[in-house]
């Protein structure tokens, strides 16, 4: 007996790596590690620091202090504009996109007919990345040629929903949640299938209504898919920049944070250090409502 003992505790033992074990390890830890610094935080904070600068990318850097930030807020007229629209985006994804997806899991998940073919169809537009939706955006609003104005018969004075700066932010608002509607619905159909049916039984067994059901039983159990709908929202509303640029290059009333990044570093100005500072306020914002969403979520779990 203790022969056996001691030969179980030689195998508990700590294990000891070969060269070819670190080797592998290396590779396949520190090239993802590598890779992650070199693409996102290499240039992260390299922005960060040319914030503080003035660089047309060709001669010598100079050190300007703050001044980027100065002109960004007092003496840039694009800049206020292009922020309330990145806010309403979020506002529009957050209140109407995201119920609308949670509503059409729930009903996909409830059983109907045909329901590989409305998860198929609401789920098609995801494939497509946000510049093909916009170029679809401008074959439905489109003035003179629109699918939207032959339908409601506009033909002599048609529409210009692109074009009218009060009215092409909702139209491109609505391409934007069509494709967002479809991802937050399957998330949502992944999470409500995890749900333990005897829940439901029981909460039907205590006479509670189907609504009553769904927000205090079914509703709560979907936390970590709340957390990672929110945080994609997040993410999907401030990084918007295909589907504006695709219809008109995010002017005339479709002005972005992200445009704005991109006319300044590599437009005709090619200021870099005033387009960083664009960069670090659109970074601070996302991250600020990311670590506070997260924050919360968090202290949520730590509670319970």
């Amino acid at each position: 007996m203790p022969f056996i003992s001691g030969r179980r505790t030689g195998r508990r033992g700590t294990r000891r790596y070969t060269r070819r074990d670190l080797v592998v390890l290396g590779v396949l830890l520190g090239l993802p590690v590598l890779l992650d610094l070199a693409i996102v935080w290499g240039p992260t904070l390299a922005s960060v620091v040319l914030s503080f600068t003035s660089w047309d990318g060709i001669g010598d850097i100079e050190w300007v202090g703050t001044r980027n930030y100065t002109n960004l807020f007092t003496n840039y007229p694009q800049f206020w504009p292009a922020a309330r629209h990145n806010l309403l985006w979020l506002a529009f994804l957050g209140l109407v996109a995201t119920p609308f997806g949670l509503l059409l899991a729930v009903l996909i998940d409830r059983g109907v007919r045909f329901s590989r073919f409305y998860q198929s169809t609401l789920y098609m537009p995801v494939v497509l990345s946000l510049a093909v939706v916009g170029f679809i955006a401008q074959l439905v609003f489109s003035r003179d040629q629109g699918a939207l104005n032959a339908v409601l018969g506009d033909t002599e004075t048609p529409t210009d929903w692109l074009g009218d700066p009060d009215l092409n932010i909702w139209m491109v608002l609505l391409a934007a949640a069509w494709r967002h509607t479809g991802y937050v619905m399957i998330l949502y159909l992944a999470g409500l299938k995890a749900v333990d049916r005897s829940l439901k039984e029981a909460a039907a067994i205590d006479g509670a209504s189907e609504a009553q059901t769904f927000f205090r039983v079914v509703f709560p159990t979907l936390r970590p898919v709340n957390v990672i709908v929110g945080v994609i929202t997040v993410i999907e509303s401030l990084r918007a920049f295909d589907i504006v640029y695709a219809v008109n290059h995010g002017r005339n009333g479709l002005e972005l944070l992200s445009v704005l990044v991109t006319d300044n570093i590599i437009g005709e100005a090619s200021r870099i250090g005033f387009g960083s500072a664009i960069a670090v306020v659109l970074l601070t914002v996302s991250l600020g409502f990311v670590v506070t969403y997260l924050v919360q979520e968090l202290r949520g779990e730590k509670d319970r």
